[in-house]
Order: structure tokens, then sequence, then C-alpha cells
């Protein structure tokens, strides 16, 4: 059996692990699918995005969700971040994120490693 790795040795994964205010679940996920698409999303502007981003929602928790995706440069990902504070507005999926609880941790891919 073959088998597709999510992801390549040495590529950083960054990890949302977020809550939306409560009932807010659909909502969200076509606000943010809106704006994941649009122009106005820097993150698909940059050759050091490799996949864009998928978001998963808890099995347990319609609240609840992650977002995963796969960059060349944690570096890269965190300037973008720093362009979307700086233009002062967010895009409107963020409002229904409750208390600060969008903020990515970064992780490095170290296995498997088949380069």
């Amino acid at each position: 059996m073959a088998l597709e790795m999510l992801a390549q040795g040495g590529h950083v994964m960054h990890v949302y692990d977020f809550r939306v205010k409560s009932g807010a679940g659909e909502d969200f996920i076509r606000l943010f699918d809106e704006f994941d698409r649009s122009d106005e999303n820097l993150m698909h502007k940059t050759s050091d995005q490799i996949k864009d981003g998928v978001l998963c929602r808890d099995n347990t928790d319609p609240d609840h969700f992650y977002l995963i995706g796969e960059w060349s440069s944690e570096q890269t990902h965190r300037q973008i971040l720093a362009q979307f504070r700086a233009q002062g507005t967010l895009p409107p999926f963020m409002g229904l994120i409750e208390g600060d609880g969008f903020v990515p941790v970064y992780a490095t891919v170290v296995a498997p490693n088949y380069e």
C-alpha cells in the first residue's frame, strides 16, 4: 500500500487551535471559506506556502476548530500575519473567534523524512 505523506520533512506546520462563539460554527466556516478563496488572502500570494491550510472541526464540539498548513518558512508566515495586523482590518471570520485564541503554534516536520 502506497502512503502519501501529509507534509515533507524540514517544512514548518502552523497549527491553530481555537474556539468560536457559541453556536457560530456554521457562520465561521462560511466566512472563513469566503475569505480563504478571495484575492484578499495574502497567504496565497507567496511561494513559501507549500500546501493551503485545512480547516478542521472537532467531532465532539462544533465550536472548536483547528487550522493546519504547511510552509517552507515560519518567518514568511509570521511576516504575512504582521501585514494583516498592520492593515487594521481583519477578515470578517475573525470577529467570531473567542478571545485571543487565533494564534499559531509552529512545528517542524521531522519524520518521515524521505527527501
